[in-house]
């Protein structure tokens, strides 16, 4: 299940600092090292992961490589978290008609 490898990829809070700085444009992996604690290999195995769970998507410019955020990994996320949607807000209002009821 490709939620699965997406929630276990965003599970590293390195790997979410990765993300989180690619939502802001493509870079490459030096650039993504910058102000982060992280060796080059290390780096390289994080980008795996996250192209892994098609969170990123890299692009060869010459010797470089780009990575940026994948929209398909994103909507898979945006998929996941809409069948939740409808359910939380009456779960919510059930438990503060329940915690109202406890205080009478």
């Amino acid at each position: 299940m490709m939620e699965t490898e997406i929630f276990r990829a965003l599970a590293d809070p390195t790997r979410r600092a990765i993300f989180e700085k690619l939502a802001g444009g493509s870079m490459n992996a030096s650039a993504l090292r910058q102000g982060m604690d992280i060796s080059q290999p290390a780096m390289s195995q994080h980008l795996a992961v996250l192209r892994n769970a098609m969170l990123v998507r890299e692009e060869r410019q010459g010797r470089f490589v780009n990575y940026e955020v994948n929209p398909d990994g994103v909507v898979l996320i945006a998929g996941w978290l809409a069948k939740y949607r409808a359910y939380w807000p009456a779960r919510v209002d059930a438990l503060k008609a329940l915690l109202k009821d406890m205080d009478q």
